[in-house]
């Protein structure tokens, strides 16, 4: 399989003890290259998303507000979310860059493609930054594969541990644009949306599906929602691209939440996204770095991606998996099922 990579590490955009900072990253072009797969990828060079594209996604207030807070930083636009100088136009770089991917994957130049940028996007809403996110790079990526390449039907699959509540607000009352995110879920977790019945509104409502676990819940759980949810759901919505907001902080040893997913989990995950997009859509799809927050999870697990990317049955698994018991999700899949899958 041909599959390009960007990588974006937004250097100037850090803040020393703040869990988003460059170390997430660092050295992974190495890391992949001593790991056999970098000669397998094509790396491609990013550039900034232009004003019009981004204003199709954001508010004008929201990126003057970004561009402003950057011009005047460093400093923090709410309580999570900091800018430094650059950040707006590493943002703007962030958000380009899916955008080359997605170009390659469309035209023809590759079948697959990793984008690694930071600072992450799922969390922007159309009018409000939040959660480390500045510009929703995603939300971007697929406005500008239905605008530049006539791309009609996008799904957008979000398996940060988080909920895209930024993507959800902006794509929904959007028929053509299927929203999946499996999260884990309470009020009083971060951002404290995405209940199942958040289905979406307007011509949009039935393209939101909301997949929001109790802690605990891994391998097993994540396995059996896109399976027996997921799957047949892409199956009815038949999308001509997928792009998928890739968080690895749902790892049991990430320490920003309480989720049990294992390497091995994750790898599994990838490879069936990946198999959907094969068989639904000539295996377009685009995975875009989002969360990660234990450096050695985020590491391997961007390698085993990578790997199965370019058609190396090669996974990593280290850390092992969770020595807690793993919560069972039949109930939450008997109701969505109820909810999103046709009788």
């Amino acid at each position: 399989m041909s599959s390009v990579l960007l990588y974006i590490p937004s250097l100037g955009h850090t803040q020393q003890f703040h869990p988003e900072n460059h170390r997430r990253v660092e050295g992974l072009l190495s890391f992949f290259d001593v790991n056999n797969v970098l000669a397998d990828m094509r790396l491609m060079d990013g550039k900034p998303a232009d004003a019009r594209l981004l204003a199709r996604v954001h508010s004008r207030g929201l990126l003057e507000e970004v561009r402003l807070a950057s011009q005047h930083g460093p400093g923090r636009i709410d309580a999570d979310t900091y800018v430094t100088t650059q950040s707006y136009e590493l943002a703007r770089l962030a958000a380009g860059s899916c955008c080359v991917a997605v170009d390659a994957v469309c035209a023809g130049h590759a079948q697959n493609g990793l984008v690694i940028v930071r600072p992450p996007g799922h969390h922007a809403e159309r009018d409000k930054v939040g959660g480390f996110c500045l510009i929703n790079n995603v939300a971007v990526a697929a406005r500008h594969a239905q605008l530049a390449h006539g791309v009609g039907r996008v799904m957008i699959v979000d398996f940060d541990v988080h909920h895209g509540n930024g993507t959800q607000d902006i794509f929904y009352e959007d028929p053509n644009v299927l929203f999946i995110s499996l999260h884990l879920f309470h009020h009083f977790f971060y951002p404290g949306t995405g209940e199942a019945d958040e289905v979406g509104s307007g011509p949009g409502k039935g393209f939101t599906l909301n997949v929001p676990f109790p802690p605990g819940v891994g391998d097993i759980g994540y396995r059996r929602a896109l399976e027996e949810l997921i799957a047949p759901r892409a199956q009815g919505f038949s999308p001509d691209l997928i792009l998928v907001s890739t968080g690895f902080d749902a790892h049991w040893q990430d320490p920003l939440a309480r989720a049990s997913l294992s390497l091995h989990g994750y790898a599994e995950l990838c490879r069936q996204l990946i198999d959907l997009a094969g068989d639904l859509c000539d295996g377009r799809v685009v995975f875009i770095l989002e969360g990660g927050y234990h450096i050695e999870a985020l590491r391997i697990g961007l390698l085993n991606l990578a790997n199965a990317l370019v058609g190396q049955d090669i996974v990593h698994d280290p850390l092992g998996q969770s020595p807690e018991p793993e919560r069972d999700v039949s109930h939450l899949l008997v109701r969505l099922k109820k909810l999103h899958l046709p009788k």
